[in-house]
């Protein structure tokens, strides 16, 4: 029997990609805990893994010819995985590019802005108007982006995928963001039908317990300064 992938994480959007991702597959898998609002991130043997100091990342026992390996980055762990099961991820090469695509506007644009809003709207010491409006605004337009496609498309890259995974973490906390989902008719209809998913509610299940022994991050200043302050070392 195959040892179960190690998962190194912590509840957030980019983790709960992952533990959706290995939920539907049904790959055994098991959570090794980085609680980043604890600096745990930055312990040198996770530093091994992810040199970036930020999870989620993997170690697969059974890599290509059958030895380990370490993938770190969301995104690249999606596609190793995807192309690891040979599912959610086609092996086509136009079907292929049009995951890729969606995939790669989530991590250059979804994700970061996103986080950005959730920054200054959230846990800035100071409420920043300019920083508010310009992040709310920017994910509002790429809201929009996706309600577009969704409009012509079941899911983003036409069959449910990676893609989707990548961005349902992102759209979840909506409201944090400063958006309203009824004025997206299309993204709301995918956002219910990709949270429906059995898979998807376990994925964003693991954790939960965990997160909710933590203090609430928009008054834990501590934390703050290990997520928000960091610098080269």
């Amino acid at each position: 029997m195959t040892k179960p992938i190690e998962l190194f994480f912590w509840p957030t959007p980019n983790g709960y990609k992952i533990t959706i991702m290995l939920e539907e597959l049904g790959a055994p898998y098991e959570v090794k805990y980085i609680n980043i609002g604890k600096g745990e991130q930055f312990a040198p043997e996770f530093l091994n893994i992810a040199p970036n100091n930020r999870m989620p990342a993997i170690i697969d026992p059974d890599g290509p010819g059958g030895e380990q390996i370490s993938v770190f980055e969301s995104g690249a762990i999606l596609q190793y995985l995807g192309r690891k099961y040979g599912k959610f991820y086609p092996a086509e090469e136009r079907a292929r590019v049009q995951v890729d695509e969606w995939l790669f506007w989530q991590m250059g644009g979804l994700g970061p802005m996103a986080g950005q809003a959730h920054h200054f709207r959230q846990y800035a010491p100071e409420k920043i108007e300019y920083g508010i409006d310009r992040y709310t605004n920017e994910v509002n337009r790429l809201y929009g982006v996706m309600n577009k496609r969704l409009a012509e498309h079941e899911f983003l890259a036409g069959d449910y995928s990676i893609a989707d995974m990548a961005c349902i973490g992102w759209v979840r906390p909506y409201e944090n963001q400063g958006q309203n989902l009824e004025d997206f008719p299309h993204l709301k209809r995918w956002f219910d039908a990709v949270l429906a998913r059995p898979a998807v509610q376990r994925g964003i299940e693991v954790g939960k317990e965990e997160r909710a022994r933590q203090a609430n991050l928009a008054e834990d200043r501590e934390a703050q300064k290990i997520l928000f302050g960091q610098r080269a070392r």
